[in-house]
C-alpha cells in the first residue's frame, strides 16, 4: 500500500471516529454554555444555560441551572443546580428534574424492537450537598406514538456530601423493549430521554428499580430523596456518558469545536461565545449597508453554522440596546424587525415597515436566536 493510500485511510478513519463516536450525550463535559453561564431559573420545562440539557421544575418551590467550574480531575466544567426557594412537602404531582432527549435517528444502532437489542451504560460524576437515594430514568418515547413509550428508573446513591462520586448504571433491554412496539422511528423526533430526577411527588414514585414499565409516571422509586427541601441544597453533574455495551469506558473527551457544532444542531446565534443573549454589542450580528434612505430593508441572512434538526424558532435582539427583542438596529436607532424564509439552514433578517424608516449611509444590524431543541 503507498504512502499516500496510508495518509487517506488514516485521515479517513479519523474523521469516521469524530463522527460516530461511542457517546450518545451531547455535552457531556457540560463544556458549551451558549445561553448563560449564570445561574437561571429552570423552568417547566426550559433549556436555562448548559447546552442540551433541559430543566423541569414543577413545584411550590424554585431553583437555579447554571455552569460550574467546579469539577472532579480530569474535567473543567459541570451543571450545577442550586435550591433558591424550598419545598420541604411535594404534592403528589409535582417534580423537579434534569434530563437530555437524544434524538431518535441516533439510536437506532441500538436495534429497539428486535430481539438483538443493545444494554447500554450510563456513567457520569455527580456531587450534592444532600446525600441518599437518587434515581435516573431512562425514558424511551417515540414523536410519531407508533411505539410504546417506556420507563426505567434505577436508583443509586450520593454517599458523601459535597463529595465527586462517579456512578455507573446499566440499562438492559427487556422483552418489552425487544418487542415491535419497542422500536424507535427513525427520525428528528426524541428517541431516548436521560432524566436525573432531583424531586418526584407519590404519583411519580411507583417504578421498581432497575425495570422497565409502560406506566408514563415510574420515573421514580418511592426512595427518592426530595432535594428540593432546603435552600442549601446543590447538584451538580459532568462526565455524563451513555454507549453500547454491559461497561463504562474511560469517557470520550472531545474537542470544544465538536461539542459545540453538535448543540449548535438544536440551538445556535450569532452572538460570539462567551457573549450573553441580549448584549448590546454588533460583535458577530448580521448586517448590512444602507445607502439611501427606504422605509425597509434587510439586514442580512443569518446562515446558521450547521443544518439545524429541524426549522427553527428564531428571536431577533438590537444590537443598540440591551435585551430588546424584535428589533433591527439602524446603527443606533432600533425600528421593528423580524425573521422571515426560515429554514433549517438559515434566516433572512428584515426591518419592517414601522414609520421608523432606515436613514442613507448607516448600518442596518441584528443579532438572532435560533432554537430547534427536542
Amino acid at each position: 500500500m503507498s504512502l499516500a493510500r496510508d495518509i487517506a485511510d488514516l485521515g479517513s478513519s479519523a474523521t469516521r471516529l469524530d463522527t460516530v463516536g461511542s457517546n450518545l450525550i451531547i455535552n457531556g463535559a457540560m463544556t458549551v454554555a451558549q445561553r448563560s453561564v449564570s445561574a437561571v431559573a429552570a423552568g417547566n420545562p426550559n433549556y436555562p444555560s448548559v447546552d442540551r440539557y433541559k430543566a423541569w421544575e414543577g413545584t411550590d418551590g424554585a431553583y437555579t441551572v447554571e455552569q460550574s467550574t467546579d469539577a472532579p480531575t480530569g474535567f473543567t466544567k459541570s451543571l450545577k443546580a442550586q435550591v433558591t426557594t424550598a419545598d420541604t412537602s411535594l404534592a403528589a404531582g409535582q417534580y423537579a428534574q434534569i434530563l437530555q432527549n437524544i434524538e431518535a435517528q441516533d439510536c437506532q444502532h441500538l436495534d429497539y424492537g428486535l430481539s438483538t437489542a443493545k444494554t447500554l451504560t450510563l456513567s457520569f460524576w455527580v456531587k450534592s450537598s444532600k446525600t441518599g437515594t437518587y434515581c435516573i430514568t431512562a425514558y424511551k418515547e417515540d414523536s410519531t406514538g407508533s411505539a410504546s413509550t417506556l420507563l426505567f428508573p434505577k436508583e443509586y446513591t450520593i454517599s458523601s456530601a459535597n463529595t465527586w462520586e462517579h456512578k455507573t448504571i446499566t440499562i438492559e433491554p427487556d422483552s418489552q423493549i425487544k418487542a415491535a412496539t419497542g422500536a424507535i422511528d427513525d427520525d428528528s423526533g426524541v428517541g431516548i430521554a436521560i432524566y436525573w430526577n432531583l424531586a418526584q411527588g407519590s404519583t411519580y414514585t411507583g417504578g421498581t428499580d432497575g425495570t422497565w414499565s409502560a406506566n408514563t409516571n415510574h420515573f421514580a422509586t418511592t426512595n427518592q430523596v426530595n432535594w428540593m427541601d432546603n435552600t442549601s441544597n446543590n447538584f451538580y453533574l459532568t462526565g455524563v456518558q451513555l454507549e453500547v455495551g454491559p461497561q463504562s469506558t474511560d469517557f470520550e473527551h472531545r474537542t470544544f469545536g465538536d461539542e459545540l457544532q453538535r448543540c449548535q444542531r438544536y440551538f445556535c446565534r450569532t452572538y460570539p461565545h462567551g457573549t450573553a443573549t441580549g448584549t448590546a454589542t454588533s460583535s458577530g450580528a448580521v448586517c448590512s449597508a444602507s445607502q439611501a434612505s427606504t422605509v425597509y430593508m434587510s439586514a442580512g441572512t443569518f446562515r446558521f453554522p450547521v443544518e439545524m434538526r429541524d426549522t427553527p424558532a428564531c428571536v431577533v435582539y438590537s444590537t443598540a440596546n440591551a435585551n430588546t427583542t424584535g428589533k433591527v438596529s439602524s446603527d443606533s436607532t432600533d425600528g421593528t424587525g423580524s425573521a422571515s424564509f426560515i429554514l433549517a439552514t438559515s434566516a433572512f433578517i428584515h426591518r419592517n415597515n414601522d414609520g421608523a424608516g432606515v436613514s442613507a449611509n448607516t448600518f442596518l444590524k441584528a443579532h438572532v436566536t435560533a432554537d430547534a431543541e427536542l
